[in-house]
């Protein structure tokens, strides 16, 4: 059994949740957490690093000195690669880096990321976020008061502005709906602090499922 602490709105200590591992997939899903993750951080990159090659660049066909009897080496225009301002042999072109992975794999990978989670009891449920005015002080100082002191992943279970607006200042925090967050933005925060609607969004996505 794993132990997540849980906390009430106010920030006050309550039951700990008891999670069976036996839901957990903890077995299993290692290389498709690296596929998934490799793959989205894959599709992040920009790839707009452009060269010219020799035939790219501007310039005449026409030869800089004679063949023969200057004693310079050869050269057949100024465009060559060879050349200062010349054309980039093999040098990069726009492209897309992004790589193709099955969404069994993507839900294996979230499965087994959420598991190491609670393993790890870097997992944090508040019985619902409810302040007074949507200031962030007032988030900095809730996330200090549960113990919160490092990156930190706050989930709702269903987008909230007012949330949204407490954490966009915080330094090394991220706001976000539990269906909408992905398997590297899990793994990115050291602590995922989530509502109770959120967790139990969560868990509905990385249970075990029953196979027939």
């Amino acid at each position: 059994m794993s132990t997540i602490k849980q906390y009430t709105s106010a920030g006050e200590a309550a039951a700990d949740l008891t999670v069976d591992e036996a839901q957990l997939v903890l077995d299993k899903g290692a290389q498709a957490l690296k596929d998934t993750v490799d793959a989205i951080r894959a599709g992040m990159r920009a790839g707009t690093a452009s060269t010219l090659s020799k035939g790219e660049v501007a310039g005449s066909n026409k030869k800089p000195w004679k063949q023969k009897g200057t004693g310079n080496a050869r050269a057949g225009f100024r465009q060559s690669p060879v050349w200062r301002g010349g054309g980039v042999a093999h040098g990069p072109h726009p492209r897309d880096f992004g790589k193709k992975v099955n969404r069994k794999v993507v839900s294996l990978a979230f499965a087994r990321a959420f598991a190491e989670k609670v393993q790890a009891g870097d997992v944090v449920v508040v019985s619902e976020f409810s302040f007074d005015a949507p200031k962030t002080k007032l988030m900095a100082a809730f996330l200090k008061k549960i113990g919160v002191d490092r990156s930190a992943l706050v989930l709702t279970g269903a987008p909230d502005e007012n949330v949204f607006k407490m954490t966009r200042n915080l330094p090394r925090v991220a706001v976000m709906s539990a269906p909408e967050v992905d398997v590297y933005t899990l793994m990115r925060f050291k602590t995922v602090v989530a509502d109770k609607a959120a967790f139990d969004a969560l868990m509905a996505r990385a249970a075990r499922k029953e196979t027939k």
